[in-house]
């Protein structure tokens, strides 16, 4: 479910196809997040990935040493 305080309304993306990738887009990350049991909130854990670049990786396990599966993916 996408929400309004995602600040969506001010995306420039608004011909072709832009918008139906970027919603999926939005709506994949959404659900990786959801995948990832914590106590917080999917806007608090966007918030900590925003601030914290490595750990977006991590999610992702793009790295060789990704952390692991602890569901502490904002720094320890």
């Amino acid at each position: 479910m996408k929400h309004s305080g995602y600040d969506e309304d001010r995306s420039r993306i608004r011909t072709g196809h832009g918008p139906e990738n970027i919603s999926r887009l939005r709506r994949f990350a959404i659900g990786l997040l959801k995948g990832k049991k914590t106590d917080e909130s999917i806007p608090e854990k966007m918030k900590k990935l925003l601030l914290n670049t490595r750990a977006v990786f991590d999610i992702l396990k793009m790295t060789r040493n990704a952390m692991p599966r602890n569901g502490n993916f904002a720094g320890a």
